[in-house]
């Protein structure tokens, strides 16, 4: 039938065919074979598929798309499979390849800080070998063997890429010297592979049954493809050529960084290739159906292979959920996909799914911090999906442990971000079989209202004063009248952090019904708040009163704070300085309260710099458009008027008079959409330098505060210069002697409260026992380390200020290494600076 179509819709079909191999890799051996058997009967109808695919291959080597170039180069492999496509032909392709990634690392010719690129291209060649591997084997022994030995020659030049920076788990493994990166980890698999007779379980032979019609179509050959050249450096500034290799690994990243959550005697147990081969399939599949839910869980519950690999799967899917820094796609992809998963397998997944969630939960105390949160904020999302049903009494005993206890935190916060997504009466309810954990749940949701009406303090002048502002704020009294009424009557008597007090515990109560509310409330009145707190001081004490309203809410608070900061009522820097308050340093290890809202801050001023960014490059299209336009309005209007007629002996335009009107108006319109749009390009221009200015600010603030809080509290180095090894325990943490009297705290008793704890959580003594402040040490080490790692490309940016103003005298090992942890990107040395 496709071939009786060809003449009719030839492009329709190939379009369907290519976007078919492109979209269901996995299937790539069928449509091989499809296209194999038609070949047999319309050579012209293969060759134009053979050449359209090299084709649209070259195209995607020249734009850098890396889906597009992996993926053609599996099909051309099953292509040749099919007897459509010649082996030599696929020879000289992978020769292409591998010949453009060794002049990448040549330090002359090419640009070693480009060696992402020289690594994918190498990648691609291993990763369609199990598809085509045997092939070559078999067809051109002595040319693939050739190839085999490029490969290896390359692996053995190449730069070792250590990510412990990445790595999901904070141990001391990835330190070792012999641990193979993601390259030499394939590379090995493949040598396997080779050995085992390239023989792959995972890979569909389709065309074996069809090999004795298929040797009879003709083969055709590929044209020679051109790789870019590489991208000569001119520059020998250490910053720009750290902004290039970045450059670089945004644009080829690292695919995967498997996620080993299973033991071996619990996992499906396959050959090496077949694991990665299904790994591929699954990624694949979580691309290209990214926003179809249902039909990614669809085709990856049905991969065309003959061994069951649900541990494999979700190993695969948790690994990209946990990926540093950041995951291909949103979290909340991949927990819809789950959740998918577990009705589509109501039999298997869940509990493949479940032995995930405990494996993670033994090992979280060496999780990274960073996917310690999104791992809290999956699984509570996931069990909303589930009526929250969940073995808690499995994980009771957490309730005897340190409140400072990583796995007690994170029974915690998900407890209370399940609160979040239902309410606290249902999620008490949810964990009646684990009775004990109830200590754990937060307070019950509601405003801490300072200036509540009842008989014994209704006749303070808060009360009096609240109950005035409310109404005001009821009569409709407008903004001026509210502003002139607490500059006349409040301050004077009371003073401004009293009118403070009484104005912002007022609002939030009148805005405490919703989020609606509070909106509403801060539109309308944030004028007062602004007039209230015009330096940074005040913003804290607002912060405070903030944080004092909705004490029982971490919620609310944060979206409080963060709501204030989008109204300007709030700067960064004042955040940073209240997130590193000594009531909320208290808190660090403990919750994720403060962390939420300094997370909130900092990726608010980054979005602001990439929002601004995409404007000005739309708008420098945008001019690029006026401009041109406006050049044709004018020249058409100049060419109208020099064309001329003789009238009564004297020259006169030859135009109409309206034709004239109507292209000088639309030639003034032109340039003043020009002007205008240049106009809007250069406020931009001065906004974005503003944030730039800004972010770097807050940058240095930052990490200043966490170098002053991780040296007050931080081990000292060894007389011998041995760094002290903080997840070693209590034997092999040395403080130094002057630090002893503030380095010890009470033991913790049965309900999780220290014994010097006041009701509102603060201690009265600054102190810890030696295990507290080990733990302390790694969260805030760690989210340091996540803040590097986010928002990488700002740090070294600026990494000169940081390393004059922030990083000066003997600042210890373990903050240099936590707040350069990611920049390995940048310099070889990342994690050493």
């Amino acid at each position: 039938m496709i071939s009786r179509e060809y003449e009719h819709s030839r492009e329709a079909i190939f379009e369907f065919l290519l976007q078919c191999a492109e979209q269901l890799p996995h299937k790539i051996p069928f449509f091989g074979v499809l296209i194999g058997l038609i070949n047999l009967e319309n050579e012209d109808f293969a060759k134009d598929i053979v050449d359209t695919t090299q084709a649209k291959l070259q195209d995607a080597l020249h734009n850098e798309n890396r889906d597009r170039i992996r993926i053609l180069l599996r099909f051309l492999s099953g292509l040749m499979c099919s007897k459509v496509v010649v082996p030599n032909s696929i020879i000289e392709t992978f020769e292409t390849l591998l010949s453009s990634a060794a002049t990448i690392l040549d330090e002359e010719t090419g640009n070693p800080s480009w060696q992402p690129r020289a690594d994918f291209y190498v990648y691609c060649i291993l990763a369609s070998l199990p598809w085509g591997g045997p092939e070559l084997f078999e067809q051109v022994p002595d040319e693939f063997e050739r190839v085999l030995v490029g490969i290896q020659s390359y692996i053995s030049i190449r730069r070792h890429f250590d990510d412990i920076a990445f790595s999901v788990f904070e141990t001391d493994e990835g330190h070792s010297p012999n641990k193979k990166d993601f390259m030499e980890d394939l590379w090995e698999r493949i040598q396997i592979l080779s050995r085992s007779g390239w023989k792959a379980k995972s890979v569909p032979k389709p065309h074996l049954p069809f090999e004795a019609q298929l040797v009879a179509g003709k083969s055709h050959r590929l044209s020679l493809i051109s790789c870019p050249p590489p991208n000569l450096t001119l520059t020998s500034s250490e910053i720009l050529r750290g902004q290039e290799k970045h450059e670089a690994d945004l644009k080829y990243p690292q695919r995967l960084r498997r996620l080993h959550i299973f033991p071996t005697n619990q996992a499906e147990n396959m050959q090496p290739v077949d694991r990665f081969v299904v790994e591929e399939c699954i990624l694949d599949v979580l691309l290209f159906f990214n926003g179809c839910r249902k039909e990614c869980a669809f085709y990856l519950v049905s991969l065309p292979v003959s061994f069951r690999y649900e541990y494999l799967m979700a190993e695969t899917i948790f690994s990209q959920l946990l990926l540093l820094p950041n995951p291909p796609f949103r979290p909340i992809y991949y927990t819809l996909v789950i959740i998918d998963l577990c009705k589509a397998l109501p039999g298997a997944f869940p509990s493949v799914v479940v032995g995930a969630v405990h494996a993670l939960f033994d090992r979280i105390s060496n999780m990274d911090m960073e996917c310690r949160t999104r791992l809290i904020l999956w699984f509570s999302h996931h069990l909303s999906n589930f009526q929250f049903i969940w073995p808690w009494q499995e994980w009771s005993y957490v309730k005897d442990l340190p409140k400072w206890a990583p796995q007690r935190v994170f029974v915690q916060e998900v407890l209370e971000r399940e609160i979040r997504l239902s309410y606290f009466e249902k999620i008490k309810q949810s964990i009646e079989d684990a009775a004990e954990l109830e200590e754990l749940l937060p307070p019950k949701a509601g405003p801490n209202f300072k200036f509540l009406s009842d008989e014994s303090t209704e006749n303070t002048d808060g009360h009096k004063l609240s109950k005035e502002l409310v109404a005001m704020v009821r009569g409709k009294k407008n903004v001026r009248d509210i502003i002139l009424w607490v500059e006349e009557h409040v301050i004077p008597t009371n003073g401004a952090e009293f009118a403070l007090d009484v104005v912002s515990q007022t609002l939030l109560d009148i805005g405490s019904k919703s989020f609606t509310h509070l909106i509403t409330v801060l539109e309308r009145y944030g004028q007062i708040i602004s007039k209230l707190c015009p330096n940074e001081e005040m913003q804290l004490l607002l912060m405070d009163e903030v944080s004092a309203y909705w004490k029982n809410s971490t919620q609310m608070t944060a979206i409080a704070i963060d709501r204030m900061m989008g109204y300007r009522l709030i700067s960064n820097l004042a955040i940073v300085k209240w997130g590193f308050s000594p009531a909320n340093v208290e808190q660090f290890h403990v919750s994720d309260r403060p962390w939420e809202i300094l997370r909130n801050a900092v990726s608010k001023t980054y979005n602001r710099i990439s929002d601004l960014r995409k404007e000005i490059q739309s708008l420098k299209k945008g001019l690029q458009v006026a401009k041109e336009v406006s050049a044709k309005a004018i020249k058409e209007l100049e060419e109208a008027k020099s064309v001329l007629e003789i009238v009564e002996g004297q020259p006169a335009p030859a135009e109409r008079p309206g034709r004239l009107r109507r292209l000088q108006v639309h030639a003034d319109k032109a340039k003043e959409e020009e002007v205008t749009t240049e106009e809007s390009l250069e406020a931009k221009g001065a906004l974005l330098a503003r944030a730039l200015e800004e972010n770097k600010e807050l940058l240095k603030l930052l990490f200043k505060r966490f170098v002053d809080v991780l040296t007050e509290r931080l081990p000292a180095v060894s007389a011998d210069g041995e760094i002290p090894n903080l997840r070693a325990g209590y034997q092999n943490v040395n403080f130094a002697s002057q630090d002893l009297e503030t380095a010890t705290m009470e033991i913790d008793n049965e309900n999780g409260a220290d014994k010097n704890s006041e009701p509102n959580g603060q201690n009265t003594k600054n102190d810890y026992n030696v295990g507290e402040l080990e733990q302390w040490c790694l969260c805030t080490l760690g989210y340091l380390k996540s803040f590097s790692r986010q928002y990488a490309t700002e740090i070294w940016s600026h990494i000169a200020m940081l390393d004059e103003e922030v990083f000066v005298g003997d600042i210890h090992p373990l903050i240099r290494k936590a707040a350069f942890s990611g920049l390995c990107r940048f310099t070889n040395e990342g994690s050493q600076l």
